[in-house]
């Protein structure tokens, strides 16, 4: 089996800590890791699990010894720094926004769409969906692929650890005793709140992060799905929930919907004798979690259920790491 070299641009945050683990635990086959981030980071070394890693300088850095380079960081350095990785000769796997929409760019889940991937080849860079809409497009497939989804209404309820651990550290100084701190990461204070904005307010009052879910689920599983969202941070540290109702052309019941979905690659199914799934209690899973599986009757063929994932698992890095595995 061929060994591969990686790079992991943003090794200090979350999300690049994450692929360095999720990459150990599915054994990837790696002959050699680079650890990259900022300037001010470089020569440092970073303590994940047992390892210890010393961090290199991304500004300096060049990437080609690099077979595949996962992007962990934001859309500005991504779009600065991905084109250069390729230049060298690297494929980008990018976390970020900013490439996601480009024609040019598959964007890839692979439970979903894992055909897609082919057409990296136009740029050499492969984009990961935004968190949301990863766990919920995995518990859409198999009812579109059965039950033709036409409709979509998803309220989501966001933990702050997809703003970054800075936003972690607020809600956790806020918690304590019940400081009123002044929000920093936040438009609001997110201790004991929830807060109807994620990411920059659009035109007619809609949020880029609900922006995002329409047109990444368009652009993943099916152009013709109509999809509306409704976006929200919630007090939570880890684990992204998720209200979702579906309209579809066919008849669907909640007994043949929990069935297709138990039966269904990265999806568990838990909703016997009224139970459900928390975001507490996913938090380092790889799944998505589906409970509340119920009947709409405010439209012919309607389904609701809830959706729990872990944003920074599923939501990113494992993702990430399966697109690379695609290979």
């Amino acid at each position: 089996m061929k060994k591969y070299n990686i790079a992991i641009v943003g090794a200090t945050g979350n999300i690049g800590r994450e692929v360095f683990k999720i990459l150990k635990e599915r054994s990837f086959p790696v002959n050699h890791i680079v650890a990259l981030a900022s300037e001010k980071s470089a020569g440092k070394t970073i303590k994940i699990d047992n390892d210890s890693i010393l961090i290199h300088n991304l500004s300096t850095y060049n990437f080609s010894d690099i077979d595949i380079a996962f992007f962990c960081v934001g859309k500005n350095i991504a779009k600065q720094y991905a084109p250069n990785a390729v230049k060298f000769g690297a494929i980008v796997i990018d976390n970020s926004a900013y490439f996601r929409m480009d024609a040019d760019v598959p964007l890839i889940v692979p439970e979903v769409n894992p055909e897609a991937i082919e057409n990296y080849k136009t740029r050499n860079i492969i984009a990961n969906p935004n968190c949301s809409t990863i766990q919920m497009v995995v518990a859409l497939k198999p009812l579109h692929d059965n039950f033709h989804i036409k409709r979509v209404v998803v309220s989501t309820y966001q933990a702050v650890s997809g703003a970054g651990k800075k936003a972690i550290d607020e809600l956790k100084m806020q918690s304590i005793g019940y400081k009123k701190t002044l929000p920093k990461v936040f438009s609001k204070p997110i201790a004991f709140n929830v807060i109807p904005h994620i990411d920059e307010f659009l035109d007619e009052g809609l949020t880029k992060e609900e922006w995002k879910m329409q047109v990444e689920t368009q652009k993943i599983l099916d152009s013709a799905i109509q999809v509306h969202a409704n976006c929200a941070r919630v007090p939570v540290m880890n684990g992204h929930a998720e209200y979702v109702n579906i309209e579809t052309d066919l008849p669907i019941s909640v007994k043949d919907a929990k069935r297709i979905l138990a039966k269904s690659s990265g999806i568990k199914v838990i909703d016997e004798s009224n139970g459900y799934v928390t975001p507490l209690d996913i938090s380092g899973l790889d799944d998505v979690y589906i409970s509340r599986v119920r009947k709409d009757t405010s439209v012919q063929n309607g389904l609701s259920f809830w959706c729990v994932a872990d944003n920074l698992r599923k939501g990113a890095a494992l993702n990430a790491v399966q697109i690379a595995e695609l290979f």
